[in-house]
């Protein structure tokens, strides 16, 4: 009885020679697949089988060349291949440049990258080493290279470029139909706004009521010019008239 008791208990556990085909086949399955997915890596990933050959650069560019742009995205640490690139670190590279505003980047089927980038467009000198963006926001590019363009110098503060951007905006348009241009527009911690013209003649506007100012110089103007003297400066800051500093020329 206890023989019989054993074999009703290992009955259970026995593998007919059917079963164990199934076994290895399925086994086989299972390690075909994993091969076929180390091998779809190891393809994917060799940049030797699906390389990045092409780069394709649209977009204005007037202040960066297509070199600039190409030798920023080969100075990456390392350019995997077509399928296992991330585009976002090409990304981040090219928004690194002063010059770029925004870009887009994405891939081509099969071996290309296409870039669309937008340049800052200056608007003005900042504190006479950057540059102000129309929009008003500083980016890092070097004044030297808008020289020949005759921005407007801002010189003010840190995070007061928007203000003196739109200031500037405001004054500028009143004085040029009276025949002026600034040439530089100061702004100090105190608040108060100085402005020099293309003409060598400094404003001081004081804190309040610029434009009010502005209107009393252009209305003052013509008469200072009667006088026949080189003026230094208009002191406006004051409820009505103005201090003229002549400018004197040593004999």
């Amino acid at each position: 009885m206890a023989d019989a008791a054993l074999k009703k208990i290992s009955l259970p556990f026995s593998v007919t020679p059917g079963q164990w085909g199934g076994l290895a086949f399925f086994l086989f399955v299972i390690g075909f697949i994993a091969w076929l997915l180390s091998a779809a890596i190891n393809w994917m990933t060799d940049a030797n089988r699906l390389p990045l050959s092409q780069l394709v650069i649209q977009g204005e560019l007037h202040y960066l060349s297509t070199d600039d742009v190409r030798q920023a995205i080969l100075e990456l640490d390392h350019l995997s291949s077509f399928m296992t690139q991330d585009v976002d670190d090409i990304q981040h590279t090219l928004d690194a440049l002063p010059w770029i505003a925004r870009t887009s980047v994405r891939k081509q089927w099969p071996d290309s990258i296409k870039v669309f980038l937008v340049e800052h467009q200056p608007a003005a000198v900042w504190n006479q080493h950057y540059l102000v963006n129309t929009e008003g926001d500083v980016f890092l590019a070097p004044a030297e290279q808008v020289s020949g363009q005759n921005l407007v110098e801002l010189t003010g503060p840190e995070n007061t470029s928007r203000e003196m951007l739109a200031a500037l905006l405001e004054m500028q348009p009143r004085l040029q139909r009276a025949g002026f241009d600034i040439a530089a527009l100061a702004f100090n911690e105190r608040r108060a706004w100085r402005v020099w013209l293309t003409n060598g003649v400094r404003l001081e506007l004081g804190r309040e009521a610029r434009m009010e100012r502005l209107e009393r110089f252009v209305g003052l103007y013509p008469e200072l010019e009667q006088l026949g003297k080189a003026v230094e400066y208009v002191d406006l800051r004051y409820d009505t008239g103005a201090a003229v500093g002549w400018d004197v020329v040593p004999e």
